[in-house]
């Protein structure tokens, strides 16, 4: 390979007669700095830790501005759409050298790519990128095992999206000796390319973990023994009276104490017996038996809980938000602990959280630590834990009072059920729309019945499945009548929307029916209210539909605000709507109990009762208020 320092040389087909500015390259980093680092630390050698390849990355970026006017010529000439800035292509042909260059051996540590950075430096902390699921450990795991050209084809493929002619130039230009290999390489490899932009692969969104406090503290203690010691004496001769410090009489941070050492013990566990849930008052995790095949295996079970207390730099820590992910208190519940498709599986409860920690059967290091807050948790919403996601599918362990498990289809109310069988509490796989991509068309839920009815939950992308219902807020129905299916089924991929956030319940409510003017029948409304496991986030989405749509259309969103819920059950939102003879016209439409509307900014108008409809022009921006029958205002959601 050539050093960094070198302009790259000429490839087939490239520009003549134009020169890269070390402004153009400049602008072209900056511009593209989050995708070219990603693209660096995708081909960096994974062996050096996540950690490490961040700041590697963030390094090799900021180290790849020419020094000097670089001939276009020299430059590979690329399809893509980026490539059209010759800065852009020069820059990221340097990224992809020095990660190339960064992976040979150590008798090439002449070359600056291998050179310790002077910047980025961090230090106390750990920095390392979010967490993503099985799929992108596996993908992540399989590029380990190919050489650094390979993954470099696979990156260039499938994040720059070049095709194989162009990515041929860049490796050429970047001194890979054999790049016919290099590509039937890369073709052992599943081409996932959609999960190369995941979180998981971004090192510009970072999580921080503190280093190795034990090892730093004795380092420390060693070089500063004297000054320590002289440090001592002086506070005690200084220290008025009997006084001590502000932590009492508290054992030194990260001593030990027997709660913690109780916490890491798998003896300790809590492990309910499998029929306490048949007389206790109680239907929640608190009452849920340890269930899998792997129950007994104390070394699987002492390597979940020292991961959950001090997970490493290889473990990938997942939390919904507002979940804390530290050590459990004291020794917690388990909940499950077997073999699942790729992996071994233990499920864990402390009373707030249930952590679920995953490792690679086939001895390959690496773990996985997600935690969902489920405190308060009861019924319907401890009813399942997701066990495992593969090929788009998902897995669940239900509670030991469900009696029966099947798919639905929410957007297609007279589909019928499709029953899941369940073996120890497990079911079979169903399909999941939580990580599915492009556009929706279908949803499907989780029914699960017990003795007391049968509930609907959703597959939000978390740990615990969402809980739906349906009806006006102070007194939500399940979800599983025929009334509530036909309200949820136009509005069922709306559920997109509330991925991610740590959500506890959806509701959906039809809150109006409005007459459409110019004899264009009757709308629907719907407002549907995620409600989230920590309070705060809420989300709520305005919908509608017209006659004859197959899906409802979101007018407005809001988040952390209490309309629509159960302490203000009111809501007010508007669309612009244009009719078949093509005239335009401001809808609005509020709760039963709204007594007037009125429209003012773009569009004026107003009306008594809680429907509006008044002529409006395209792109108009209007302000909505309504009246309630007390005489209260509410405001249009925006």
């Amino acid at each position: 390979m050539q050093s960094q320092d070198v302009a790259p040389r000429p490839a087939p087909g490239s520009r003549a007669g134009r020169t890269v500015d070390v402004e153009q390259a400049e602008a072209a980093l900056v511009e593209h700095y989050p995708r070219l680092v990603r693209l660096a630390y995708l081909v960096l050698p994974p062996g050096r830790g996540r950690g490490r390849r961040v700041l590697a990355a963030h390094a090799l970026v900021q180290r790849a501005l020419p020094r000097r006017r670089t001939p276009a010529a020299a430059i590979p000439s690329q399809s893509d759409a980026r490539a059209g800035e010759p800065g852009y292509a020069y820059v990221r042909l340097r990224v992809v050298r020095a990660a190339l260059e960064a992976g040979l051996p150590l008798r090439h540590r002449g070359r600056r790519a291998q050179l310790p950075a002077l910047l980025p430096q961090v230090w106390g902390l750990r920095l390392f990128p979010r967490s993503g699921g099985a799929d992108e450990l596996a993908l992540d795991q399989r590029l380990s095992t190919v050489s650094g050209p390979a993954r470099a084809a696979y990156v260039l493929r499938g994040l720059e999206r070049l095709p194989d002619g162009d990515v041929r130039e860049v490796l050429t230009a970047a001194g890979v000796d054999d790049v016919r290999a290099a590509l039937r390489e890369a073709d052992t490899v599943p081409a996932r390319y959609a999960l190369l932009e995941s979180p998981e692969f971004d090192p510009c969104a970072l999580q921080a973990r503190p280093t190795d406090l034990m090892r730093r503290r004795q380092h420390t203690k060693a070089a500063l023994a004297a000054a320590a010691a002289l440090a001592v004496c002086g506070a005690l001769v200084a220290l008025p009276g009997d006084g001590w410090g502000p932590d009492g009489a508290a054992a030194p941070a990260y001593a030990q104490n027997p709660a913690a050492e109780a916490a890491l013990d798998p003896g300790r566990l809590v492990k309910v017996p499998p029929a306490a849930w048949k007389t206790s008052a109680r239907t929640d995790f608190s009452v849920w038996p340890a269930r899998g095949d792997r129950t007994g295996d104390d070394a699987l079970l002492r390597r979940a809980l020292a991961v959950w207390a001090r997970p490493g730099e290889r473990v990938r820590v997942s939390s919904t938000p507002g979940t804390p992910s530290g050590g459990p208190a004291g020794p917690p519940q388990l909940l499950y602990a077997g073999d699942a498709a790729t992996a071994r599986v233990v499920i864990l409860y402390d009373g707030l959280r249930v952590a679920r920690y995953a490792e690679p059967k086939n001895g390959t290091t690496g773990a996985a630590l997600d935690f969902a807050r489920v405190d308060g948790a009861t019924g319907a919403e401890a009813a399942a834990v997701v066990l495992d996601r593969a090929d788009g599918n998902v897995r669940y362990l239900t509670a030991p009072w469900v009696s029966k498990a099947a798919e639905r289809d929410l957007s297609k109310p007279g589909a019928g059920l499709m029953d899941l069988t369940l073996a120890e509490g497990v079911t079979s796989p169903l399909s999941s729309p939580a990580t599915r991509s492009g556009a929706c068309t279908t949803w499907n839920v989780l029914e699960v019945t017990d003795a007391s009815g049968s509930y609907l939950l959703s597959d939000l992308g978390e740990l615990v499945p969402a809980r739906l219902t349906a009806g006006r807020p102070t007194a939500p129905k399940e979800a599983t009548g025929a009334e509530a299916l036909r309200t949820w089924a136009p509005f069922a991929c709306s559920l997109g929307e509330m991925r991610a956030r740590g959500v506890r319940s959806v509701n959906a409510w039809a809150y109006a029916r409005q007459p459409l003017p110019d004899a264009g029948g009757q709308a629907g409304w719907v407002c549907t209210r995620a409600d989230t496991w920590r309070g705060a986030g809420s989300r709520v989405l305005a919908q509608f539909r017209t006659p004859g749509g197959l899906f409802g259309a979101v007018t407005a969103q809001a988040d952390d605000v209490a309309a629509c819920g159960p302490r203000d059950p009111h809501v007010l939102a508007g669309v612009l709507w244009k009719s078949e003879p093509g005239t335009w016209y401001l809808l609005a439409a509020g709760d039963e109990d709204t007594a007037s509307v009125r429209a003012t900014g773009g569009v004026s108008g107003s009306g008594e009762g809680n429907l509006l409809a008044v002529p409006a022009r395209q792109g108009a921006q209007a302000r909505l208020e309504g009246t309630l029958e007390g005489g209260r205002s509410v405001h249009g959601l925006r």
